[in-house]
């Protein structure tokens, strides 16, 4: 890693000129992701978010109906190709699909108001009296000024999101947060993914051949075999997998440079938060973190590789 004057270290925090540290390591950065993940994508497994949906005349037998708009509206009613370059690694024809006709069923504006009913309703069931707790509420404040620190210059979604107004109530301020970091880390990984050279769907396929998670799990994404193959052949010229699909080293340190590369992209709010604060916050969240996993709403197995990598 190339040497910079804003006092990065290559760890990821802020060091000042005596050597204290003053930010988040990149090991911090990882563990807020994963604590914060799931308190985001709750949304699109929760009950009362499929009732909300629904309400809109939405379809409930699979998540996706609800998933594309419940996501994109932040964006407005923009078209399923700006939908499929911000999501990525979906088969532009899976997002045409669910997107083309979502805002015909109902506007951004009405998505964007059933999504926060939903969070409000699913966090009140899943926290119990935990709700109004003065944990939540402290770990709410302080998600918040992460989020509000994100630099959202080239990030899509996160400044989509970061564009809507903050909520008054500290359990839906928390899933704010934790949605515009969200988004901010995954808009960051977009860009180490482009630098990486690995496209859509060359990007499921180099994950899913260091183990991230099966193939047949990131089919969920809505790419046909023969793409899939083709994407395996051109990975297998460059030398990052084996004919079979199995990363070779070449394709498992393209991987931790892409993973690494995500982290440092994201580690700006939580240098800004600071270590002691950020190191508060994950402390905080573990008992939520913990609740929203025990619903057992999310399957055993996601894309995202949280665990794995």
């Amino acid at each position: 890693m190339s040497e910079n004057t804003s006092g990065a270290s290559a760890s990821g925090g802020t060091v000042r000129g005596g050597g204290e540290r003053t930010g988040a390591d990149l090991g911090s950065v990882r563990r807020l992701w994963h604590l914060l993940e799931p308190l985001h994508a709750v949304l699109y497994f929760a009950p009362e978010a499929f009732d909300e949906a629904a309400a809109l005349g939405y379809g409930t037998q699979e998540r996706w109906a609800s998933y594309f708009p419940y996501r994109a509206a932040p964006l407005g009613a923009v078209g399923s190709e700006r939908v499929a370059s911000a999501f990525y690694s979906f088969s532009p024809r899976m997002v045409a699909a669910y997107l083309d006709p979502a805002w015909e069923t109902a506007s951004p504006d009405a998505v964007l108001k059933a999504r926060e009913a939903a969070m409000d309703r699913a966090y009140r069931a899943i926290f119990g009296d935990r709700v109004d707790s003065p944990e939540l509420a402290e770990a709410a404040a302080l998600a918040r000024r992460a989020a509000e620190a994100a630099n959202t210059a080239g990030r899509p979604l996160a400044a989509a999101n970061a564009e809507l107004p903050w909520p008054e109530a500290p359990h839906r301020q928390l899933w704010h947060a934790a949605t515009i970091l969200r988004e901010h880390r995954g808009d960051g990984h977009l860009a180490a993914l482009l630098v990486a050279g690995l496209d859509p769907v060359e990007a499921l396929v180099s994950f899913a051949a260091i183990g991230a998670a099966s193939v047949e799990r990131f089919k969920s994404r809505g790419w046909t075999a023969e793409e899939w193959t083709a994407a395996r052949n051109r990975l297998a010229a460059r030398g990052l997998v084996s004919e079979d699909g199995v990363a070779t080293e070449a394709g498992r340190a393209l991987r931790r440079q892409v993973e690494h590369h995500t982290d440092e992209l994201a580690a700006e709010p939580w240098q800004s938060l600071g270590a002691d604060a950020t190191g508060r916050l994950a402390d905080l969240l573990g008992e939520f973190w913990v609740a929203v996993l025990g619903t057992g709403l999310f399957p055993p197995e996601t894309t995202l590789g949280i665990g794995k990598v």
